[in-house]
């Protein structure tokens, strides 16, 4: 079959290996791609969020299954113009996309299922904000309500780094997404990512992570997109996926059919785990990014036939098989993300990169130019392997890192610490 992927980035890097692991994979198409992912598909340069582009390519290519890697293009309903142009589709619809791109509709959704939540208020104005976070006090969490590419919340272990967040968001530093600022209750614990498939009926866990969002070793600095990632999360033991399951997820998936929205595609609950029992943080409707490096690597090409039985509404008839192994990928981002940082520096030593079931190094922001690949954007890289232990795949991820040349780029050299050290 002839499978077009919307998306640029390291995600997109990973789905497209794992698809072309399935023999069912004929041609593989990535819109807009990156210099990573030309290597191993055709690139095309359509804009992902416009729906009748993307739609005009799919008939004009003979597509026969469209992946949606990105929260955009689901925010814009280019799932919805797929499947109502009767092409077939992984990912929600608009309304079910929600769930990622407005804070406040999670927190309502949740409300009204009774999953379990940290405390929360919304503005559309700061003073009541501010007024808001001097009567709790901090630590507290403030998050921009809209799409913010994984920045738009801010951990305030004060009241004064609260109340100049709430000014940044109110002053337009995450654009339209600031609109609105869902304030919560800070939660403690130890937080974990949770993927879970639905069709819109049944729902099918498939994998665990935990992600590293700090920008620096030991979880300092500000929240990045993530600076790396391990699968299995060992804080998800079977009781705790129960409880998700039996609290969180299936009354979500429950309410959104109840609205008549309901879910199919990828659900991925972030979860702070604390004394056996799990708390929603927030949903995102996509596999996260560098969490589907790791459990791309872990399923290889079977994830292509979970993506295809979801669309399908066959996932009542699906099982994931896993490896008994662990995967962990490690981030290198340019210097001064997720601040400002240049663009174009060389990356060398990439051509000699193993590309095994075991190690994998994932573009994420690269672009090919005479011969060399380049630097283009924040987060770059993800050496992301597998080994019968964590401390197997993390020698062997950092391995990869130190044959990567390229003396822009920064990582942490922590990851996977509190498994490690636990």
């Amino acid at each position: 079959m002839n499978i077009l992927i919307l998306g640029s980035g390291g995600r997109e890097h990973a789905l497209a290996w794992a698809c072309l692991q399935n023999p069912k994979c004929d041609r593989l198409v990535v819109a807009p791609g990156n210099g990573g992912i030309a290597q191993i598909a055709d690139c095309a340069a359509l804009d992902p969020e416009d729906a009748g582009e993307v739609v005009d390519f799919a008939a004009e290519e003979a597509i026969d299954f469209v992946i949606i890697g990105p929260e955009g293009p689901l925010a814009a309903g280019v799932a919805d113009a797929l499947r109502a142009a009767g092409i077939l589709c992984f990912g929600p619809s608009q309304a079910a996309a929600e769930l990622e791109a407005s804070k406040a509709f999670t927190k309502e959704i949740c409300d009204a299922a009774g999953a379990p939540t940290a405390a929360y208020a919304r503005f559309t104005e700061a003073e009541p904000a501010r007024a808001y976070i001097r009567q709790q006090g901090a630590p507290i969490v403030v998050k921009a309500d809209g799409l913010a590419a994984g920045k738009g919340v801010i951990v305030a272990v004060s009241e004064a780094e609260a109340l100049a967040a709430v000014d940044d968001m109110f002053a337009g530093s995450f654009g339209g997404a600031g609109a609105e600022v869902v304030i919560e209750a800070f939660l403690e614990g130890e937080e974990a990512s949770f993927f879970v498939l639905c069709d819109g009926e049944t729902v099918l866990p498939i994998g665990t992570a935990q992600d590293h969002k700090r920008a620096y070793d030991g979880d300092q600095g500000p929240n990045t997109g993530g600076m790396g990632a391990y699968s299995p999360a060992p804080v998800m033991t079977d009781a705790i996926i129960l409880k998700t399951m039996d609290e969180i997820i299936r009354p979500t998936m429950a309410e959104m059919a109840r609205r008549g929205t309901p879910f199919s595609g990828v659900l991925f609950a972030g979860l702070m785990i604390k004394h056996g029992a799990p708390r929603l943080i927030e949903y995102n409707v996509r596999f996260g990014d560098p969490e589907c490096q790791c459990l791309m690597l872990r399923l290889g090409g079977q994830a292509l036939d979970l993506m295809l039985a979801c669309a399908e509404g066959r996932l009542g008839d699906m099982a994931v098989n896993w490896a008994e192994d662990h995967a962990m990928c490690v981030v290198m981002a340019a210097q001064g993300y997720p601040g400002s940082y240049e663009k174009g520096s060389v990356i060398r030593g990439l051509e000699e990169m193993p590309e095994t079931s075991h190690e994998m190094c994932f573009h994420a922001g690269t672009t090919r130019l005479d011969g060399q690949y380049l630097a283009s954007g924040g987060r770059v890289l993800g050496l992301t392997t597998r080994g019968e232990s964590l401390r197997a795949a993390r020698d062997r991820a950092y391995a990869l890192v130190d044959r990567v040349d390229w003396p822009e780029g920064v990582c942490r050299s922590d990851i996977g610490w509190r498994a490690l050290e636990g």
